[in-house]
């Protein structure tokens, strides 16, 4: 008996984190492999270790942890229609909430622009730099800066 299924039965990690539209490409699912951001049963997930129909395979996105279950095995990329054929999503409606709510808390915390305002000078890039270096923000600073960003 050999170790060897047929390649109906398992598929590349990496090959079907792209297929079913976990990642974008395929690079990028086998670094998230490498980055020890995948687990398939548990156990650290290598971009060439196969997957079989009952695995379950961990994404740690940073502030979202997908749960999902291969359903199917799949090798080449699908319609985002079809992904639900081939895995069962198991990740919380609260895990994709609270994820929403860091990225919202991220997004407020950056230092917004006006619309259509272009990209900032040189000196605006070197006051901006100057904020973010500094161990405590100096408020007056940030205020006249803010000014400086607002009137354009």
């Amino acid at each position: 008996m050999t170790d060897k299924t047929p390649d109906n039965e398992s598929a590349r990690l990496d090959q079907w984190l792209w297929s079913t539209r976990l990642y974008k490409t395929r690079t990028l699912a086998s670094d998230a492999c490498k980055n020890n951001r995948i687990q398939v049963n548990g156990q650290k997930g290598k971009p060439a270790r196969q997957v079989r129909v009952g695995d379950r395979v961990s994404v740690d996105r940073g502030s979202l942890v997908q749960d999902v279950e291969v359903k199917a095995i799949l090798t080449k990329r699908v319609g985002a229609k079809l992904v639900p054929d081939y895995l069962i999503d198991h990740t919380t409606e609260e895990v994709y909430a609270q994820a929403t709510a860091v990225r919202q808390a991220n997004r407020m915390g950056a230092p917004a622009r006006e619309a259509g305002s272009g990209r900032p000078t040189k000196k605006e890039r070197r006051e901006l730099d100057q904020l973010m270096d500094e161990s405590a923000i100096d408020l007056e600073a940030f205020e006249k800066f803010a000014r400086a960003m607002s009137k354009k």
